[in-house]
């Protein structure tokens, strides 16, 4: 397993360096003079203009300038924007924000996906399944933002039952929920209908019935030995879920005026502040590559068979 994951750590370098590179080679090739708008209605003086492209080394070859930002993330060193302010600075603002929402989402779609899989998947057809179904294909056709302004108004606005913003930061927790569920409601109907499928074609596998036959008491049959091999496409999805949640929070975010790195991306390309937007999407790059090395090593924890020495 060591070696294993050594190998898998040095995989995640070259996918590292090409992901990033993608990135800033299109932050930075956005159509447009960078420095728009940055001294008010006047074109910025000459002085100004230069003294930026010192700054970010944009004289220099895009490799060149991409390589020295890279040193300096990887000494903790974000940059700064056009206005001077630190990057890392606001991303550390930002960030615990929307992790809170990526987590309340990805536990919704846990719990609630799971349990509505596993039921419906045991129970087989019925009217619970095609309520299930029903349900399920709803929260699929429904774009997130058209979710989210329905909840706002119906809980918030007419109910009174929610805060329709969540402008506090830290945000907190109780206040995430319904936003988290807008964010996770996608990924929970998916949950639920992976749960199902794949819950319904493993109890008629050669190990159930062998299970069963020796005698073993259902609820171990279904927790241990159907659970346990039913659960390895789920849980590879809500792996590589949390960075999709993360990435995706920025509709969620919007909506409800949560100060994360939705906002924070919003503002940095409307603003056109290249090492803003670069470094966000950095730390997401790294979450989606980290995520998926979590997920394969669970492969092993969940089916025995899985040796990766």
């Amino acid at each position: 397993m060591g070696r294993y994951v050594l190998r898998r750590l040095l995989q995640l370098i070259p996918v590292f360096i090409g992901t990033t590179f993608l990135i800033y080679w299109l932050v930075w090739s956005l159509p447009g003079d960078p420095f728009s708008g940055k001294c008010g209605d006047r074109p910025c003086p000459d002085s100004y203009v230069q003294a930026m492209v010192d700054k970010f080394n944009l004289d220099d070859p895009l490799v060149v300038q991409y390589g020295k930002y890279m040193l300096n993330v990887l000494q903790g060193n974000f940059g700064e924007t056009f206005r001077g302010l630190d990057v890392g600075e606001l991303i550390g603002e930002a960030y615990p924000n929307t992790i809170r929402l990526a987590l309340v989402a990805l536990a919704i779609e846990a719990v609630i996906g799971l349990a509505a899989g596993i039921l419906t998947g045991l129970r087989g057809r019925g009217f619970l399944d095609n309520l299930v179904l029903v349900s399920t294909l709803f929260l699929i056709s429904l774009p997130v933002f058209v979710t989210g302004f329905v909840l706002q108004i119906t809980l918030g606005f007419e109910l009174k039952w929610i805060k329709t913003t969540v402008s506090a930061s830290p945000a907190p927790w109780e206040h995430l929920i319904v936003p988290g569920f807008v964010l996770g409601s996608l990924s929970m109907a998916y949950v639920t209908r992976l749960t199902r499928t794949s819950i319904a074609e493993n109890k008629r596998a050669d190990y159930v019935r062998t299970a069963t036959a020796k005698g073993l008491r259902q609820r171990r049959v279904v927790g241990v030995h159907l659970l346990r091999n039913s659960a390895i496409p789920v849980v590879t999805f809500l792996g590589t879920d949390l960075g999709a949640l993360m990435g995706g929070a920025i509709v969620t975010e919007g909506i409800f005026d949560i100060k994360g790195i939705g906002s924070l991306v919003y503002d940095g390309i409307l603003g056109k502040e290249g090492v803003t937007v670069t470094g966000v999407v950095t730390l997401l790059v790294m979450v989606y590559l980290l995520s998926n090395l979590l997920v394969d090593l669970l492969y092993a924890v969940l089916d025995p068979r899985i040796r990766y020495d």
